[in-house]
């Protein structure tokens, strides 16, 4: 089901992700607002957020997720570098054009960004494979990195989290071939928005619910319509994950739309293995998805030729389905134990540290600024100067 016969597929040959420097138990939140922790750790499947140190922001986290894949494979065959963000730090530059420096890419790269809230990372994905099916000699470096941000004390606060998913897609992938076909869908509602003027992003949390449910409908509509597999040939689901539990509420509403027995033992091994990454790392955004697909490879479990399904969803809304099937001998290609050490190595930091971080700004005026020292991380921001931010190497 490649869609070019005689040819090999094209898919996920990489898989890196990175977080930040600090972390926030729900623990600390909800001895601090008084809120039950149950709430938050069987309610919305949450136990911990990344929190970014003052230095480090969606480059410096895009960097370090996709150096080691430059480190393993070169830059040769890297024409085309895509960050998904919907955390851009400007509105013209693209933050994969910082990226491309700090990584010392060949100056004969086309780099873009891209944004439609949470999906912006699958249209990379869609992207890239089009460009491999074009020239087939190249490979596509695909970033999704994200921070997000909610007001304090507002109901989305317990989401948050930050980090940065970086994807190598090539012919003949090592991890994940990725099927042709797509179910898609488009409606405009107003669930999830940052207006430019805003740090903090705007949610109506039940709307915002019910329009992730209807896309589930219609990209599985479409995907049928389409000629896509059968839901009994799909052995995992990858979700967009806001909260963790939410792709259990999905994953119901898909099975019971199909008209399929809702089974809780099928339901927790489909779903919770794509969840450990994100339950600790929180909302990450465009990096969501692939955090759950790095989760689920990562697991004990043999996955090989076994049917992903993948569903984006991105506030607005937009939505797409698709299938990829796992490649043999994909686990000599994995990078758990840098998976578990970037979480593994962040700081715990009490509330207050916490409130300090979120409501820190960087001046306006244009001015020198020098960014306090806080990550241990191989990038940081150093500074503001001139109105152009200043990046340089750990």
């Amino acid at each position: 089901m490649n869609g070019d016969t005689g040819s090999p597929a094209i898919g996920i040959d990489d898989l890196s992700f990175a977080t930040t420097e600090f972390v926030l138990p729900h623990t600390e939140l909800a001895e601090y607002n008084g809120t039950p922790i149950g709430k938050y750790h069987l309610g919305i499947g949450q136990h911990a957020m990344s929190i970014p140190a003052a230095d480090e922001d969606i480059v410096t986290m895009a960097a370090t997720a996709a150096a080691p894949v430059v480190a393993r494979h070169g830059a040769d065959r890297i024409r085309t570098v895509v960050l998904a963000t919907e955390s851009s730090i400007d509105q013209a530059k693209s933050a994969g054009v910082y990226v491309h420096s700090l990584l010392g890419l060949p100056t004969s790269t086309r780099v873009v960004e891209l944004k439609q809230a949470c999906y912006g990372a699958t249209a990379a994905l869609q992207f890239a494979m089009g460009l491999v099916h074009r020239n087939r000699s190249e490979q596509v470096l695909v970033i999704a990195s994200d921070v997000s941000k909610y007001d304090l004390d507002s109901p989305g606060e317990a989401t948050q989290g930050a980090a940065a998913a970086a994807m190598l897609v090539g012919e003949d992938p090592s991890l994940v071939r990725i099927e042709p076909t797509s179910g898609l869908f488009t409606s405009d509602v107003m669930d999830f928005w940052r207006p430019n003027y805003r740090d903090t992003a705007l949610v109506d949390g039940r709307e915002s619910i019910s329009a992730y449910l209807q896309a589930v409908e219609g990209v599985w509509k479409d995907y049928g319509d389409q000629g896509g597999r059968a839901l009994s040939e799909f052995h995992a689901f990858c979700y967009h994950q806001p909260f963790t539990k939410m792709s259990f509420k999905a994953h119901r509403h898909l099975l019971n739309y199909s008209g399929c027995q809702l089974d809780d033992e099928d339901i927790a091994r489909v779903l919770e293995p794509t969840t450990r990454y994100n339950a600790v790392i929180g909302n990450s955004y465009t990096a969501s998805l692939y955090l759950a697909l790095a989760a689920l490879l990562d697991g004990e479990e043999d996955l090989t030729d076994r049917t992903i399904g993948f569903l984006s969803y991105g506030s607005g809304s937009v939505a797409e389905l698709f299938a990829g099937s796992v490649v043999p001998g994909y686990r000599a290609h994995l990078r758990s134990a840098a998976h578990h050490e970037a979480i593994q190595r962040r700081r715990t930091i009490d509330h207050a540290t916490y409130r300090e971080l979120h409501g820190r700004s960087f001046p306006t005026d244009g001015g020198d600024y020098r960014v306090p020292r806080q990550t241990n991380g191989p990038y940081r921001l150093a500074a503001l100067s001139g109105h152009k931010r200043v990046y340089e190497r750990g």
